[in-house]
């Protein structure tokens, strides 16, 4: 059961949320708050997963709140649902599990709230329970490491390969794989794979290494360089 508090100040908002949750099985609305210091009292009095949270409010406005919660442990992932449409990439800089704009609907609603079970979900994580972030070409996407396949590099932007097929973010390979060293290792000067999903290493006639991935179809080439590494890891998890 996914606890959901909706935060909003305004009464037709909430009453929406309220009607589309309580035709979702599996959501329970442990209550309402009308602005971010009430939510900030009753999140830990109600424990909630989610928050259904609206940027413009009085006072604490949805974005300071979900500023405060970053420095805190144990805070529940937050979904925006705001009437500003411009806020996205400042939303996700907040670790924001997804922005979705008013007037919200069922269907996005329900894709959201899914990213939030994967997001608080950490028995099927791959070992990272963090997220990827695309805003090239203006569009936000965002991508669980626990989906991710491998990354690889080509001029200033990074190739994330995943279960739902791909995006583009701005980050270097360099930085990825020391942010996630524990999930990650390089086989290639261009690529970053998930430990966990390799499942092999082939040999082509001319010598060259090629991996084998659970969920995808692509063999990313092994350097010689990477080589003996990648066969010790192999060896470790068969």
């Amino acid at each position: 059961m996914l606890k959901v508090l909706i935060v909003d100040d305004e009464a037709p908002a909430r009453k929406r949320l309220r009607r589309m949750l309580a035709d979702m099985p599996g959501i329970h609305v442990t209550g309402e708050a009308v602005t971010g210091v009430e939510a900030l009292q009753r999140i830990p009095q109600q424990q909630p997963d989610v928050l259904l949270l609206d940027i413009s409010m009085p006072g604490l406005n949805g974005m300071k709140m979900a500023r405060m919660l970053q420095n805190q442990e144990s805070t529940p992932a937050v979904i925006f649902c705001t009437a500003w449409s411009d806020q996205a990439v400042e939303a996700f800089d907040c670790d924001a599990v997804d922005y979705l704009v008013k007037p919200v609907r069922a269907q996005r609603l329900l894709v959201a709230l899914d990213k939030a079970r994967r997001y608080l979900d950490k028995s099927d994580s791959v070992g990272d329970d963090t997220f990827l972030r695309s805003t090239v070409g203006g569009r936000v996407s965002l991508v669980p490491m626990a989906d991710v396949i491998y990354l690889s590099s080509e001029d200033k932007y990074t190739t994330v390969v995943h279960l739902g097929g791909e995006i583009v973010i701005n980050q270097s390979l360099l930085d990825l794989e020391s942010e996630h060293a524990d999930v990650l290792v390089r086989v290639h000067r261009s690529t970053l794979v998930i430990k966990k999903r390799i499942r092999g290493l082939e040999k082509t006639a001319d010598g060259r290494h090629f991996l084998q991935l659970d969920g995808c179809k692509d063999r990313p080439q092994v350097s010689r360089r990477n080589l003996p590494a990648i066969r010790k890891l192999i060896r470790e998890i068969s």
